[in-house]
């Protein structure tokens, strides 16, 4: 298959014309990845669906500091060491964000639409007096992220109906007590092909081993060594593109949390840290491209992707789970 000309659709399937999307990056060298050169490219199994209107939170809750106008505050401020008080209300935040979840993934099956699954959501979060904490953020339209299939992270719930096979990825933050805590889990839709199956399981996997080294005095960057080796060994890529990152009363903050290993990255983990650990695992290549939407990242060839995350908190003997809850799927009797 021959790269497309300059005013034809990009063969990454982002919905831009090539030469506003990989044209550059192709004449430099950086190729089109084999499968695509080849005539081998996947067929894309999600495209955008209707956006509805955005939810309405009530007044009587709580907003964060973006809510109305869409910015934010300086996300350089860092997460270390919080007080008592603050981590109990970080606890408090990721109770609330485990039971949204668990809302939102007990009503995943096939047909229900990605928009059905946020009106879940955004109703269980103002039921527990929280703000969801995408919505708006930096403008996003809607109060949880679903990502389905090729789709990496920041799907925005549409008109799209789940089909039997598909993999989704529902990312719920919550904003409570002045605190955000986040956490999302990838779910099958009905029975799924062996390789979504073993993604799915293997991603979890690369969750718990980086959550599992989590201690006072570790660099943070052996969180990445261990993901990207464990995932390694089972034939999958880790995204680069997107990390986890430090949490609490900013929804993101430092330290950022790569899931790779940064030799040069020395930052020790302290007491009293709080942060995401949320690897995206791909069948395929690493990389990924953003839609026209300026949110949904796919990747780039259409292989699957997974993501699993937790909120943790660094304690004096090693980790607390802070939107701990059931087992997933697959651990379960």
């Amino acid at each position: 298959m021959k790269l497309p000309k300059r005013n034809e659709l990009c063969w990454c399937n982002s919905g831009k014309k090539y030469k506003k999307c990989h044209l550059r990056s192709d004449e430099n060298g950086e190729t089109a990845p084999p499968g695509v050169m080849e005539g081998l490219v996947r067929k894309r199994t999600v495209t955008a669906g209707i956006i509805g209107p955005p939810r309405l939170v009530p007044d009587d809750i709580i907003y964060p500091e973006y809510a109305k106008t869409g910015i934010v505050g300086d996300r350089r401020m860092s997460c270390r060491k919080k007080t008592e008080d603050e981590i109990n209300r970080m606890r408090r935040a990721g109770r609330v964000a485990r039971q949204v979840l668990d809302s939102v993934l007990a009503a995943v099956q096939p047909d229900i639409t990605t928009d059905a699954l946020d009106e879940i959501a955004h109703l269980a979060t103002i039921s527990y007096g929280a703000y969801p904490s995408p919505l708006n953020y930096i403008g996003f339209p809607k109060s949880i992220c679903t990502s389905v299939n090729e789709v990496v992270v920041h799907g925005i719930p549409d008109s799209r109906r789940l089909q039997r096979g598909d993999i989704v990825n529902c990312d719920v933050t919550v904003y409570v007590d002045g605190m955000h805590g986040d956490c999302s889990e990838t779910v099958l839709v009905g029975e799924v092909s062996r390789e979504a199956h073993s993604l799915v399981q293997v991603t979890w996997e690369c969750l718990m081993k980086g959550i599992d080294i989590v201690r006072p005095g570790q660099r943070l960057n052996e969180i990445g060594r261990v993901i990207e080796s464990y995932a390694g060994k089972h034939g999958y890529s880790v995204v680069r593109q997107f990390t986890g990152h430090g949490i609490g009363g900013t929804f993101h903050m430092d330290p950022y949390v790569a899931h790779f290993y940064e030799p040069a990255n020395k930052t020790v983990m302290e007491e009293g840290m709080t942060f995401t650990i949320e690897p995206m695992i791909n069948c395929g290549s690493p990389d990924s491209v953003i839609w026209p939407d300026k949110w949904t990242a796919v990747t780039v060839d259409l292989a699957l992707s997974a993501q699993f995350e937790h909120t943790v908190l660094v304690t004096g003997s090693g980790v607390e789970i802070l939107t701990g809850g059931r087992d997933p799927w697959f651990l379960r009797g």
